[in-house]
């Protein structure tokens, strides 16, 4: 009884669950070998207990000195508290441990056959929704079905199969995060159990918790590259993962042609070099420099956008992001043409006006440079204005 009241009274001041309705979170088995010494341990507190409050002289009862008996009390405290605050563990913690195992042990099967995990609906219910979860799960929620007709499902998946075989066969490889995917048409009732209306979608979920906003991939902005994932990665479960691209050789295949045939051009007309001195020649090329640089090539290079965006439910395709803050490849290349357009509007009005040529042609020109002027910057400007919400000027196109 007095242990009863000892250990209640621990409890009580632990701030740990008491009482008939946390018996199956807080069971014990019969006596064991370990609650046989929990019992000698108790009963040695209350009667060194007793002596210190009584003061009785250790002398007459026991080998021990005053100091012996105080150690022996603390232990015996600290046994009795670290026995009563984590206790036997019960049945339901083992089947939890047995059941935590046995899913870390098939994930991990799975993964050393395929870096990235495909799963169903019953497969992402159980691994990834249902607890206990020690482990943490980015999963690419897509549509790669000839049928769907979605290229940027396809562009995506290549760079997600990058990063996850990345992470598969690097040396830090652990059980502490899982890759997988969910295609609609495989799992459709998962697509409507998360809300999905768009693919491709990335979405982390902890291991402890249920997902936050940060958790889903701006994809839009941020853009589908492998490096981009893995950062996006490593804010969300702190696991770096260093991304290894298989080795791509068109790159300085198209170089090395490239510098071939101007070599070979500057051989054939080693005698006449005055090619070289054409400004026209070097304008040209300035130009499409420039036209390059301002259309966005390099965001596209670095962020890796989606050529555009197909919507799945209504099968329209975006070209246009819809944001300042982002854009389509797509996008650039409409611009690019735009730019290049306008620019040869103004090449037209200069010539018309500082030409030799007959009166007629010069008219021509002339209207024709301002038609490519006003359209195509009245388009550029529609633009504009739809990325950035509120612009209040247009010409000729609302």
């Amino acid at each position: 009884m007095q242990f009863q009241e000892y250990n209640l009274q621990v409890r009580r001041l632990s701030g740990l669950p008491q009482g008939a309705n946390h018996t199956k979170e807080y069971c014990y088995k019969p006596l064991t070998v370990i609650q046989k010494y929990l019992l000698l341990a108790a009963a040695t507190h209350v009667v060194l207990s007793f002596l210190v409050l009584q003061n009785v002289s250790c002398q007459s009862l026991c080998i021990f000195g005053s100091s012996e008996i105080m150690r022996l009390h603390k232990v015996c405290i600290v046994f009795l508290l670290f026995i009563t605050l984590y206790g036997i563990p019960s049945d339901g913690q083992k089947k939890k441990e047995m059941l935590l195992s046995e899913k870390v042990g098939q994930l991990m099967d799975w993964a050393s056959k395929r870096a990235v995990i495909r799963m169903n609906g019953d497969k992402f219910r159980r691994l990834v929704k249902a607890p206990p979860r020690n482990y943490s799960v980015v999963v690419m929620f897509t549509a790669l079905q000839p049928q769907r007709q979605c290229v940027v499902c396809k562009q995506a998946d290549e760079e997600y199969q990058i990063l996850a075989n990345s992470w598969r066969y690097s040396s830090a490889f652990t059980n502490k995060i899982f890759f997988a995917a969910v295609d609609f048409d495989e799992g459709s009732d998962v697509f409507h159990m998360m809300n999905m209306n768009s693919a491709p979608t990335f979405m982390h979920f902890p291991s402890k918790g249920k997902p936050k906003r940060a958790d889903t991939y701006d994809l839009p902005v941020r853009g589908f590259a492998a490096e981009q994932l893995a950062r996006w990665i490593a804010d969300r479960t702190d696991v770096v993962i260093r991304v290894i691209r298989p080795p791509n050789y068109a790159g300085p295949l198209m170089l090395g042609f490239l510098l071939a045939v101007i070599g070979g051009l500057v051989y054939l007309r080693r005698n006449n070099l005055d090619f070289l001195y054409n400004r026209n020649a070097w304008a040209f090329a300035a130009l499409c420099f420039v036209l390059i640089m301002t259309s966005g090539q390099m965001w596209n290079h670095i962020r890796g956008p989606p050529y555009a965006h197909k919507n799945p439910n209504t099968g329209q395709v975006s070209y246009i992001h819809g944001s300042s803050q982002a854009q389509f490849v797509a996008e650039t290349h409409i611009v690019l043409l735009f730019n290049a357009a306008v620019t040869l509007g103004m090449v037209l009005l200069h010539e018309a006006a500082t030409s030799d040529m007959e009166i007629g042609k010069r008219k021509i020109m002339c209207v024709a440079g301002i038609g490519l002027v006003v359209f195509f910057y009245s388009w550029l400007l529609s633009i504009f204005k739809a990325k950035y919400h509120g612009y209040p000027y247009s010409l000729l196109i609302g």
